[in-house]
């Protein structure tokens, strides 16, 4: 490692688990009126309700918001004894970008990295974002140990790991020149390698969905699932605008090789139909961006029956539990859906994950 590269705070033998395996609890930072869902506010935090039960059947939540008492009002419905209220004040609602990203060392004991956020390379406020998971930690909310990464930029969203030493992730994402402009290519690959212990870096270099405002996070077109398998946005329309740059995106993941030197199991997702916000411009609408929980998956859908259903067919095929699906088409009409909005925040004295 030269000069360049981000110091790593010790210990440096932790892994980023697998999203499927262990979880405690799952973060969501709820919408208000000075976020930018102020002009669709209640549509919002319905679909915010909405994904509340459907992951409170299944683990904990931790919710965090300026105004708790509002936010208890509209989930009143559900057991507030599988919820965390946590009065914090934030800029927005995404949490998979600004939330605690929890390790785990060959012990079994959790960590959480701390990186910064800076609101996708600069593109909006984050100031208030990038503090919650700071004071979750000092608030004794996450009692994992607190891993100090505020000298690199890095969303949730932006890495996926297998659990098993394979990290994969985008060029776009990682090289965008607003984020750690200055580190090269094999620099950021290295200081990704080093903290999370990861035996290989995947390197995508094609892949973009129009309207997305991440540059590419993985988690809106490729995802890890069971049995050394990837699951990711096809695209067989070539009337379609994604057309290219998804079909070479499959090529690449075609190339891709497990530890163990195999190819992995390739099934393709279907893309939604184009979705248009009230300006026609087309949103990033994916079914890649599901939450993976230890006894089921939670999948955005979009109105769209046919590809609802074959796309929850798939993921149950995949991760082999149930699928419950939420209604997404709020969360798109701001460039995100299910995952973007979620983090998974495993708990200190949880079993060790299952590999």
């Amino acid at each position: 490692m030269n000069s360049h590269t981000p110091y790593i705070q010790q210990p440096e033998s932790t892994s980023l688990p697998s999203e499927w395996t262990c979880h405690g609890a799952v973060l969501l930072a709820w919408p208000h009126e000075n976020t930018d869902w102020n002009y669709m506010l209640e549509e919002a935090q319905q679909c915010f309700a909405k994904i509340a039960e459907a992951i409170s059947a299944y683990q904990r939540l931790i919710i965090v918001s300026p105004d708790i008492p509002s936010v208890r009002k509209q989930l009143s419905h559900l057991n507030s004894e599988k919820i965390t209220f946590v009065s914090c004040p934030t800029n927005d609602t995404w949490s998979r970008d600004f939330g605690p990203i929890s390790v785990i060392d060959s012990n079994g004991h959790y960590h959480v990295c701390d990186f910064t956020f800076n609101g996708w390379g600069l593109k909006f406020a984050s100031d208030l974002d990038n503090q919650v998971t700071l004071h979750l930690s000092k608030n004794g909310y996450i009692t994992s140990d607190y891993i100090n990464c505020r000298n690199f930029v890095l969303e949730g969203g932006g890495i996926e790991s297998d659990g098993n030493g394979s990290l994969m992730t985008t060029a776009r994402c990682q090289m965008s020149p607003n984020r750690n402009a200055w580190l090269n290519e094999d620099e950021i690959k290295i200081y990704l390698q080093k903290r999370f212990n990861a035996r290989q870096i995947l390197w995508l270099n094609h892949g973009a969905l129009t309207g997305d405002d991440t540059d590419s996070h993985i988690d809106t077109l490729a995802r890890f699932a069971p049995g050394n398998t990837i699951v990711y946005v096809g695209c067989d329309n070539p009337d379609d605008e994604h057309y290219a740059e998804l079909n070479a995106m499959e090529a690449e993941l075609k190339q891709m090789r497990t530890i163990d030197g195999n190819p992995y199991n390739l099934i393709a997702l279907p893309l939604p139909d184009p979705i248009f916000d009230e300006h026609d411009n087309r949103l990033p609408a994916t079914y890649a961006n599901f939450l993976a929980l230890p006894e089921a998956v939670i999948m955005p859908s979009y109105g769209q029956p046919m590809k609802d259903k074959l796309a929850s067919m798939i993921l149950e095929m995949a991760f082999e539990r149930p699928v419950v699906s939420v209604d997404c088409n709020a969360l798109i009409r701001q460039h995100g859906s299910l995952h973007c909005v979620t983090m998974q925040i495993p708990h200190q004295n949880l079993p060790e994950c299952e590999k």
